[in-house]
């Protein structure tokens, strides 16, 4: 609606232009003032004209206001100094923003551009760990976002099939005779799916449930496990990192279709791990593609005679990639001294694949990543390929003593979601003892997700965060805070006798609005913010961040709050009216957690 507002404003403001002869800007500015008694809509239009007239701004939206007709959606417009400020008729404007909020409220027109979205793309020699976390959320509720927009988004998973750790793990299946108990992790999927493990959290050991739920039997923890095995082994024998040389050096010419077959196997054990923990978080990608196949088809070895052919490389005892003439010192190795490729070779052969793929190609990175991609955006620039945009991160981090790890090397996301879930539940338990344990466990699994998902959307991916739990899991300022203002619409609507909880719909028509209706101060507080969704998804896909709308819903869910504690709804003269703005702002609500990949428990 709010679309339709501002271009209600463009319109009154071009034709009072236009009356005067002034030149029409292509870009006319309006903005929501921060305050509701300056307007709902606000224009500095007097300032972008003042050089160009030269006239004071004063003088020029006097003349504006001489002019300027508005339609039935405002119910005046007002200068202030040199401002012109549109306020909205919030009489007729209510009905038709209540009539106009669908289930798929907030999706935009589709656009004629496809995005091809890199994110997540771990290593596949353990489990994804507290490192991982933020590029994988980051990059799921981005996808969410850039889809609602009306963007066409791929998802993609870079796998790393080639590089030394996956050899490590192969090494030590084939050399040191250690290997996998697939039917411990089958044990632990069926646990796990079958709800037996006990998800009671004991304060005094917060490694309490992942050692409960046998976590070190799912099958990626135990190929981390084989890992830092060999990886010791290997320092301590470093006559054998040889040997592992000749595993990639095989692996990459294709010589052995049983060596293929233990590679791919032990890769795609680990990507099994890895895809549980994803979905765990409500984050599924489009494609995993190996980086394997830009070797085998020969499209790395075209890159790689590309950059010869341009003339910036150079080879000693390895090929390079000079890049001094662009001011980087550093030089890009593109092949070994035995003939292999490097990490870095097949990613540029995979940005070439993906440039093909889609109209942008979009990378999330750590930020410790801007000088590998600045050296990747040359060579494919010298190749006339596409650069990638990139969404640098800073790194998360948890107070220190606030988690243990089992083996002190890392925390794993697992391990994080377990504790998180433990912690709601708690919480959950010591508000409600009114409900079984299915709904105790739906409820905590809902919460404690949704709190490491908010947490971490919550910021500009360029602002380190420290993780803290009484804040993510807040029932007071928290992801569950919005939650709970769902389950609050969702519970007053059912109490009304005339919504479907099964099917999350309000049987009211719209003609039963009462004609009275005039809202509230209160009222209009929520209508305002029910009404920017739309401009929010679109403003935030265009600088394609997620925060702005994790900011939105927490004051969304504030305005809702407000209302709901103020307000009768049930029973009162206006009930009809008052049940539809609330059954809008569940929807809207619900719509703005889901771009974020948090869900909407109908009960908290």
């Amino acid at each position: 609606m709010y679309f339709e507002i501002k271009n209600n404003a463009l319109d009154s403001l071009k034709n009072a232009l236009k009356n005067l002869n002034y030149e029409i800007p292509e870009d006319i500015k309006l903005e929501f003032p921060p305050n509701p008694k300056m307007g709902d809509l606000a224009t500095t239009i007097s300032f972008q004209l003042a050089k160009k007239l030269k006239m004071s701004p004063m003088d020029i939206t006097s003349s504006i206001m001489e002019n300027i007709e508005i339609s039935d959606i405002f119910e005046k417009v007002e200068a202030k100094g040199p401002y012109i400020n549109f306020f909205i008729n919030y009489k007729t404007f209510s009905r038709r923003l209540l009539e106009s909020v669908s289930n798929d409220y907030g999706k935009l027109t589709t656009k004629d551009e496809k995005i091809v979205l890199e994110h997540t793309s771990a290593n596949p020699n353990g489990p994804l760990h507290i490192g991982h976390i933020r590029n994988a959320i980051i990059g799921d509720s981005l996808k969410r976002l850039l889809k609602t927009a009306g963007y066409e988004v791929n998802t993609q998973y870079y796998v790393n099939d080639m590089g030394r750790q996956i050899a490590m793990i192969v090494f030590g299946m084939e050399k040191l005779g250690l290997s996998i108990d697939e039917e411990l992790s089958k044990k632990y999927i069926d646990n796990i799916a079958n709800n037996l493990s006990d998800n009671s959290l004991n304060e005094n050991n917060l490694d309490n449930k992942s050692d409960k739920s046998n976590l070190d039997n799912k099958i990626d923890h135990q190929i981390g496990q084989l890992y830092f095995k060999v990886n010791e082994y290997i320092n301590s024998n470093e006559d054998k990192k040889i040997e592992v040389d000749n595993l990639i050096k095989a692996y990459e010419g294709g010589l052995s279709e049983d060596l293929d077959e233990i590679f791919e196997k032990a890769v795609n054990d680990c990507l099994t791990g890895v895809k549980q923990t994803l979905n765990n978080l409500n984050i599924v990608h489009d494609d995993f593609v190996w980086e394997g196949q830009f070797v085998r088809n020969g499209e790395v070895d075209k890159v790689v005679n590309g950059l010869i052919a341009t003339g910036h490389t150079k080879e000693e005892e390895v090929l390079c990639l000079d890049l001094e003439d662009f001011g980087i010192e550093k030089e890009l190795v593109l092949r070994r001294s035995d003939g292999t490729s490097l990490y870095s070779t097949r990613d540029l052969a995979y940005h070439k694949w993906k440039s093909e793929q889609g109209d942008l190609v979009l990378d999330i990175l750590g930020s410790d990543h801007k000088l590998a991609i600045e050296q990747v955006s040359i060579a494919l620039n010298l190749l006339n390929e596409k650069s990638p945009e990139v969404i640098f991160y800073e790194f998360i981090t948890l107070p220190e003593g606030s988690m243990s790890t089992r083996r002190g090397v890392f925390i794993s996301v697992d391990e994080l979601l377990d504790e998180a879930i433990d912690r709601a539940k708690n919480e959950v338990q010591k508000r409600r003892n009114d409900l079984n344990e299915d709904e105790i466990n739906k409820i905590s699994n809902e919460i404690g997700i949704g709190a490491i998902r908010y947490f971490i959307s919550r910021l500009s991916p360029e602002k380190h965060i420290t993780f803290k739990w009484d804040e993510a899991l807040s029932f007071e300022r928290g992801c569950a805070s919005i939650q709970y203002a769902h389950a609050r619409a969702c519970k007053l609507l059912e109490k009304c006798g005339n919504f479907d909880l099964t099917k999350e719909k309000l049987n009211i028509d719209f003609d039963k609005i009462e004609d009275d209706w005039t809202p509230n101060e209160v009222e209009m507080d929520l209508i305002r913010l029910i009404a920017k969704f739309p401009i929010v998804v679109d403003e935030s896909a265009d600088i394609m961040r997620v925060h702005p709308i994790a900011q939105y819903v927490q004051d969304l869910a504030s305005a809702f709050n407000k209302f709901y504690k103020s307000e009768q709804v049930l029973g009162c003269e206006i009930e009809s009216a008052r049940l539809l703005l609330v059954d809008k702002a569940r929807i809207t609500i619900k719509n703005s957690l889901e771009l974020l990949g948090i869900s909407a428990p109908l009960k908290m």
